[in-house]
């Protein structure tokens, strides 16, 4: 069998309940529900982060996104910077011959060249390189040159250029990273797509617009597998389909994004079920079951590893990663995947008593979220944003200290026994505390591990 070709499909911002499947027909998904049926799928894998940047850096690069320096989405102070002393999973495919693209967002590195997907092994870029960018009056990024809006809609341009990149490349091997930024903020959708939600009357305003633009999308993952189908492609590439972390929550009545999530707990942004577990589907009728059900935890991290031995490269031994090759597991050969697994997320300077979290086997240790944690500064944000707008503009890095911020005591850490209590509802940490205080040491001893690790990059914008 020839070198299967590869399309990973990243969401941003989509959880279990935003599937049709999943959530007995509110959302219309019928592509993905149809490829669900034609697909090994998974049951509890687990983003690297509850938040975008890092989450992503934890799939580029096989390793835990603090070691990789990705820790934060603040833009112009370089902490969503993929470290350059980093190798990609599109490096790899493209030192091994592989084509290699990016269409849609990136943001694991934005204001200077060197941090871009061209500089990261992505031999085509066509998207931005931002948290987000207005579904109608885009800006968008081709290798390096900044087109503006056509008049189409965003998630259409996506679809467009991952359809003519599989077309360009049908006659050699290729690895397309299709990254859509929905149903990401900001909330906006064809009038087409909102109408058959807006007439059930079931939902309020943001949540017709979500599911309108989940529609879209889905539309244009039918396009696009159409095209496999059209050229042949279809049983040799592997075609997958994730989010980077659960849904965002958030606003007020007509603009509350709050939706059925299959009653997980928590959502973006906590390391609760809601904002790290989230849907993957795998498709390659060559190498994988259809119909297919996998229970093993399985993490992000994986992807780097599998997907390459797929591809039958070998991994450089010094790169030191910690992602696990699941091959064997995907394809019913073997029932060993790692019983610890480790999250922690939080603005600025890294915390370990906020939002941090960790598996061991079915146990599930959670160090809640200190509020004083999540705030970023303003003027910051502002600067970001304009950024975003006007991205061929001249902006200087942002260095120097953290904001100041006083931090209360951290809240007492929760433990759930995933496998009794998948929704989180029993907190056992008092009925177990000898087991809550041994997962408590090890997630320190983790942290300080990653945290020595991106400390010796030299900060966000070494050249390390």
């Amino acid at each position: 069998m020839s070198s299967p070709n590869i399309i990973y499909i990243l969401a941003d911002d989509m959880g279990y309940g935003d599937f049709g499947a999943f959530n007995n027909g509110l959302s219309q998904t019928p592509v993905l529900d149809q490829l669900l049926t034609q697909s090994t799928s998974l049951t509890q894998h687990y983003s690297a982060s509850p938040i975008c940047s890092p989450s992503r850096a934890g799939f580029l690069t096989g390793r835990y996104p603090h070691r990789t320096g990705a820790i934060e989405t603040r833009e112009l102070r370089g902490l969503c910077n993929l470290a350059l002393r980093e190798t990609t999973i599109a490096d790899m495919f493209k030192t091994a011959g592989y084509a290699t693209g990016l269409v849609g967002k990136w943001h694991n590195g934005c204001l200077q060249n060197r941090f871009s997907p061209n500089a990261r092994g992505f031999d085509e870029f066509i998207g931005f390189r931002s948290g987000w960018q207005d579904y109608f009056n885009w800006v968008i990024d081709r290798n390096g040159q900044h087109e503006k809006t056509d008049g189409r809609y965003l998630t259409d341009v996506f679809t467009e250029e991952a359809i003519d990149f599989v077309t360009r490349h049908q006659k050699e091997p290729f690895f397309l990273h299709l990254a859509y930024n929905a149903p990401h903020t900001p909330l906006q959708a064809l009038e087409e797509d909102i109408e058959p939600f807006a007439q059930t009357g079931q939902f309020n305003n943001a949540v017709n617009i979500i599911y309108g633009m989940i529609r879209r999308m889905d539309i244009g993952i039918g396009r696009l597998l159409e095209t496999l189908d059209k050229l042949g492609l279809a049983d040799n590439t592997i075609v997958c389909f994730t989010s980077d972390n659960g849904p965002q929550f958030g606003g007020r009545g007509e603009n509350s994004t709050v939706r059925f999530n299959c009653n997980f707990n928590g959502a973006k942004g906590n390391v609760y079920e809601g904002g790290i577990r989230v849907p993957m589907i795998m498709r390659w009728p060559d190498g994988f079951k259809a119909n297919h059900q996998i229970d093993h935890m399985i993490h992000a991290c994986d992807w780097f590893p599998t997907l390459t031995s797929a591809a039958g490269l070998e991994i450089p031994k010094d790169l030191n990663i910690d992602g696990t090759n699941v091959l064997s597991v995907l394809q019913g050969g073997s029932n060993k995947v790692p019983d610890q697994r480790f999250w922690q997320w939080n603005r600025y300077q890294p915390e370990v008593t906020s939002n941090a979290a960790m598996r061991d086997g079915d146990w599930k240790l959670v160090r809640p979220v200190i509020k004083e944690t999540t705030w970023t500064d303003p003027v910051e944000q502002a600067e970001d944003t304009k950024f975003r707008d006007a991205p061929w503009e001249h902006y200087e890095p942002v260095e120097g200290p953290f904001p100041a911020r006083e931090l209360p005591p951290p809240p007492p850490a929760e433990l759930y026994n995933i496998a009794d209590d998948p929704l989180e509802q029993n907190n056992l940490a008092d009925q177990q505390a000898n087991r809550a205080h041994k997962m408590l040491t090890e997630l320190e001893t983790w942290f300080e591990n990653v945290e020595a690790d991106r400390e010796s990059i030299g900060g966000a914008w070494a050249d390390a």
